[in-house]
């Protein structure tokens, strides 16, 4: 069974970026903050469940790839 998240920069500061992200591009319901100093993420919501680790794991693999936070994105194994 594929699994899928979906991920779109809410905002951005001078250390945090903010990310809304979910299973449904058209209805995030859920956001994650990403720390730009250590690369660390946390869910807003405190659940820390499949779906926030695979959106957590391909936005760090795309910053260390491009050298930027994206504005969007998704994850699919």
């Amino acid at each position: 069974m594929a699994a899928i998240v979906y991920f779109r920069k809410v905002s951005e500061t001078e250390e945090r970026v903010e990310y809304a992200f979910g299973a449904d591009p058209d209805d995030f319901v859920r956001r994650l903050t990403m720390d730009k100093a250590s690369c660390t993420s946390t869910v807003q919501d405190a659940r820390v469940d499949h779906t926030f680790l695979k959106a957590s794991r391909k936005l760090n693999a795309l910053h260390a790839e491009r050298g930027t936070w994206p504005e969007r994105g998704m994850s699919v194994s």
